[in-house]
């Protein structure tokens, strides 16, 4: 049997799986409260084992690309979501703050791999004028479910088991609810891997493409300039660290992803704190997701239509990162702005641009990067992502907080050499401080993309 427009078959089942990445890994965050009172953790503890899933991740993000490279991109993703589904499972079995560590530090292990893997899966099914619209249609998947894990999690979380199936209750002990949750999110992944396994192949290995669609992705391929010389040994990581793509690709996101990360981890409480918000009223964040989707979406369609007009991809994706770049200074007026239905417009945009962003700047890894490096490189571009990130908590952590009479956690303690100035600096000033920042943050990553050569890079890489 032949499937017509296998290539977005394809997609459909990575957008499902970023789906299933943002609802287990957002399951600890909707039920904090409850999960935190049931294990006797405090706040900083809490913030200690969300930070050893994002040094897991940053790990993971360093070797998850070479292991798809070597293994495939089939193999890959089985494996990588395998393992964070089994290990959200786990979770449930969490009995104190060490277990719980342990749990998610190994679904930090397994989650990161998607990422560099469907990149994979992108260069081997897709021309260059589709490959950011594919990248932004699975990246929706996690705004997608980041959006409904409340919403699926919490209904489970305080399901009434004791009654309905008393003795999976009883086996289960205190704490029931969140424990189930886990299991059934985590169970979502495993069945996701039958349908991977059956459908995913090369083109040229996949009994299920059309002769046209084969004929056209060849074609492609072969238009590419290099592509049909390009060598098939992958990259030492000699090769890898000495490419100055690597490095430029990695300080971008380095300065561009906390914009993203902000959205996610830090603006409900600006809501609540500086605007007022009650819990019940947060629920208003999700337009903060959808506007996340809308540029995911928009910023690969717009990029496609350029490269489909004759321009280089490269320059497609440049074109569309200066209109998001110009932008971002929206930023600056958020705090400011008299009133909430005028400083959520603005966020609007500004997370909508900083969204089309990441999805041409993913897509200029694809552009530049031969296949059979593509995932080793990815994946260290990306770990600049989660640096950033981490960097990110703690800045805005110290505006918001001021000095603290806690001892410090081990994250504060390993990245404090490196960050003090910054933090004694910018201590206590407030969100409005990190909204003036985050202003500047594209723009500068632009310009450090065109003035380093980015443009040299992608006539001479493959």
């Amino acid at each position: 049997m032949k499937i017509k427009g296998m290539r977005w078959w394809i997609i459909a089942l990575l957008f499902i799986a970023a789906i299933l990445n943002y609802i287990d890994r957002q399951t600890l965050s909707a039920l904090a409260p409850t999960i935190q009172a049931d294990l006797g953790m405090d706040d900083q503890e809490y913030a200690n084992v969300i930070n050893i899933f994002l040094i897991a991740y940053t790990i993971a993000y360093l070797i998850s690309g070479r292991v798809a490279d070597k293994i495939g991109t089939r193999a890959s993703l089985f494996f990588f979501v395998a393992w964070w589904s089994v290990f959200n499972m786990l979770t449930a079995a969490a009995r104190g703050v060490n277990s719980l560590s342990f749990y998610r530090f190994g679904l930090g292990l397994g989650e990161a791999g998607i990422w560099p893997a469907a990149s994979k899966a992108v260069s081997e099914w897709f021309p260059a004028k589709e490959r950011a619209l594919a990248i932004g249609l699975y990246t929706m998947g996690a705004t997608a479910g980041a959006t409904m894990a409340p919403y699926i999690v919490i209904p489970l979380a305080t399901y009434n088991y004791a009654d309905a199936i008393p003795k999976i209750a009883n086996w289960l002990g205190n704490g029931q609810g969140w424990r189930i949750a886990f299991i059934i999110t985590g169970l979502a992944g495993l069945v996701w891997l039958m349908p991977w396994l059956m459908i995913y192949r090369q083109p040229g290995k996949s009994r299920l493409i059309t002769g046209s669609e084969l004929a056209m992705l060849q074609t492609a391929a072969l238009a590419e300039e290099g592509e049909s010389l390009e060598p098939e040994n992958t990259w030492s990581w000699k090769q890898v660290l000495s490419f100055r793509g690597t490095w430029l690709l990695l300080l971008a996101r380095l300065i561009t992803d906390p914009v993203w990360y902000f959205y996610q981890f830090w603006f409900p409480k600006y809501l609540s704190s500086d605007r007022s918000l009650t819990q019940e009223q947060l629920k208003i964040t999700w337009l903060v997701y959808a506007a996340a989707g809308v540029g995911s979406l928009l910023g690969g369609v717009i990029s496609g239509k350029i490269v489909r007009k004759g321009v280089m991809p490269v320059a497609s994706r440049m074109w569309v990162m200066l209109v998001c770049a110009l932008l971002m200074p929206l930023s600056a007026f958020i705090a400011s702005a008299a009133n909430l239905n005028t400083s959520l417009i603005l966020t609007l945009f500004t997370v909508a641009g900083a969204l089309a962003w990441l999805i041409n700047i993913s897509s200029l890894v694809v552009d530049i990067v031969p296949k059979h490096s593509l995932g080793t490189v990815f994946s260290v571009v990306a770990a600049g992502s989660t640096l950033g990130g981490i960097m990110m908590n703690m800045i805005v952590a110290s505006m918001v907080t001021g000095p603290s009479d806690k001892p410090s956690g081990f994250l504060d303690t390993a990245f404090y050499a490196l960050l003090d100035p910054i933090l004694n600096a910018v201590q206590g000033q407030g969100y409005a401080q990190w909204f003036l920042i985050m202003a500047f943050l594209h723009p500068a990553a632009w310009l450090l993309l065109k003035f380093g050569g980015i443009y040299k890079i992608s006539a001479t890489a493959k």
